[in-house]
Order: structure tokens, then C-alpha cells, then sequence
């Protein structure tokens, strides 16, 4: 087999799943080979998007999906707090994912990562909810155990007649007594004593009577601060209020990048701004307005440099 680099190399990653897929399951192999595919241009996922959508072409969807599949990736990192594994929440993404690439529409003017994050985290709530009775009741040997025969401890002892009958909690003695018998931790019994008596708590509850939607634990179940597009976001801002303003400035001539630097950019000791437009007007010998104007001009010509670097 002869190595492919370049856009050939890439192509054939994208089109071809089985090229990067490691062969021996391993996660980490797997996690670390998706991460290492190319992303598509604005250009090539139009023109792939279109060719699916027209042609129903194969291999444009598969480069559509493997493309984004380090996305299913992060979002899935935000759900390893439930108890399910990883592998299955990325599982349910890719999923989700293939869904979002099937019925996407090049011509809405969005990208597929903007569309695709709705149908992957879509098909994780889905899975996790399936599995959260499971997760939250058992899911070690002791709690299995303690599962099994809490009830019918609980129930022996009502019947027995030196004990009030009705009792709903354990007793601190009744604690101590299942602990010692079942080899487990008074503490452990506590939990699954308060797990099996809380009931379930929908994560999504759907819409209320009035038809409203109801509020459950499935709207905080991600950290919005991580998501991808909001990262991507904050550090196109975080570079356009060093380099992008910078640049732009740059754009100025000396008179007016002096004005919009004391009047936007000069912040003194004392938390006051820079010079007023009467201290920049009596500083040039001309009015207050005119160097109002000259700022207004500096001002729209910035925006114009800041929307190029972009």
C-alpha cells in the first residue's frame, strides 16, 4: 500500500470510514484517529451536502460524517457523569449525527455542526434516559446486592411484632442489623434506602397541562459554556479585541487613532476614561464636533477593517 498525503490523504479519509477506524475497538485508538481527520471547508461541505441531498450520494454523507465526528466527541464528554460509558454515549451520538446529515439542507444557510449538535445531544438524552432508572439504583455488586434484599429485610421487619409497623424509614438498629447481614457498609444502606424511597425524577417532562414546557434536570444536563460553538465564539472575540483591533487601528492616520484611543481605549488609575472631546477639540484648535466627526469616521472605518479580518 503506497501513503497518501494532501488532499488525496484526506478524501480518502473522509470517504473511506474503514481507513481511520481502529481495528482493534480500543477507545482511546479510536477517539485519538477521528480527531486526526480533516475538517471541511464551507465549500466542500456545500458541495458534498448538495450531492447527498440531489444525488443521495454515499460517499458525500459519509465524508459529511466523518468530518464531524470529533463534535460527537466533546459532546459526549458532557454527559460521562451519569454512569454510562463512553463508548455507548458516542455510540448514540454518531447516531444522532447520521440523522442530523440526512436531513440537512444546504440551502438554510447554516453550517452542519450548528444543525448537527441538536440531533446528537437528541439521541444522547434519549439513551440516557432509557438507562437512568438502571444507573441511579444499581450499579455496583454491594448495591445490587442491597437492591435484591432490601425489601424484603424491610418487610421482616414490620412483621416482627417487637417492631411499630408503621414505620416507612429504617431505624438506626434496622440499619446496623442489614449491614452486618449483607456484609455491606451501614452507609451503602442508607443510599439505596434513599434511592429506592425518593421515586424517578424525569429528566424530561415533557409539556405541562397548559402547554408549556415543563422544566426538568435534561435542561442543565450540559454545560452551555462548553459548547463547541460557544468556545469557537469566545476565542474569535477574545483574538478580535487584541489582533482585530490592532489591525484596524493600523488603518488610522496618527490624528485619528490618537482621538479613538483616548476616547475608547485609555483607561486611567482611577477607572475614568481618556480625554474628552473639549480637551482633544482645545488640543487640535477645532471644535468639539469636529472632532466628534473625525471619530465618527475613525470609528466606521474600523468596523470596516475588523469585519476584513474576520
Amino acid at each position: 500500500m503506497t501513503l497518501q498525503t494532501g488532499a488525496s490523504a484526506n478524501a480518502v479519509a473522509l470517504t473511506s470510514p474503514w481507513a481511520v477506524v481502529p481495528p482493534l475497538g480500543n477507545l482511546d485508538a479510536y477517539i485519538s484517529a477521528v480527531n486526526r481527520l480533516p475538517l471541511l471547508t464551507l465549500e466542500e461541505e456545500q458541495r458534498y451536502a448538495k450531492n447527498l441531498k440531489e444525488n443521495n450520494d454515499l460517499e458525500a454523507a459519509s465524508a459529511l460524517v466523518m468530518s464531524h465526528l470529533r463534535l460527537v466527541v466533546s459532546i459526549s464528554r458532557k454527559y460521562l457523569g451519569y454512569g454510562l460509558p463512553h463508548g455507548d454515549l458516542i455510540q448514540e451520538g454518531n447516531i444522532g449525527l447520521m440523522k442530523a446529515v440526512r436531513r440537512f439542507d444546504p440551502d438554510q444557510g447554516v453550517r452542519l455542526v450548528s444543525y448537527a449538535m441538536h440531533w446528537i445531544k437528541a439521541e444522547i438524552h434519549e439513551y440516557i434516559l432509557k438507562n437512568w432508572r438502571m444507573v441511579k439504583v444499581a450499579t455496583t455488586k454491594a448495591q445490587r446486592k442491597l437492591f435484591f434484599n432490601l425489601r424484603s429485610m424491610k418487610q421482616g421487619f414490620k412483621d416482627d411484632a417487637d417492631v411499630e409497623t408503621h414505620r416507612d424509614t429504617l431505624s438506626e438498629a434496622q440499619i446496623d442489623s442489614m449491614a452486618h447481614d449483607l456484609h455491606v457498609k451501614r452507609e451503602e444502606v442508607i443510599e439505596m434506602e434513599t434511592r429506592m424511597s425518593g421515586g424517578d425524577v424525569l429528566l424530561d417532562p415533557g409539556p405541562t397541562a397548559d402547554g408549556e414546557d415543563g422544566f426538568g434536570p435534561i435542561a442543565y444536563l450540559a454545560d452551555s459554556t462548553q459548547e463547541p460553538t460557544a468556545l469557537i465564539e469566545s476565542r474569535q472575540r477574545d483574538v478580535l479585541a487584541s489582533d482585530g483591533i490592532a489591525t484596524a487601528l493600523e488603518t488610522l492616520d496618527p490624528r485619528s487613532r490618537r482621538i479613538v484611543e483616548e476616547r475608547w481605549l485609555q483607561v486611567n488609575d482611577d477607572g475614568s476614561g481618556g480625554m474628552t472631546l473639549h480637551d482633544l477639540a482645545a488640543e487640535y484648535g477645532v471644535s468639539a464636533e469636529r472632532i466628534r466627526q473625525i471619530e465618527v469616521a475613525a470609528m466606521k472605518k474600523m468596523r470596516k477593517a475588523l469585519a476584513e479580518y474576520a
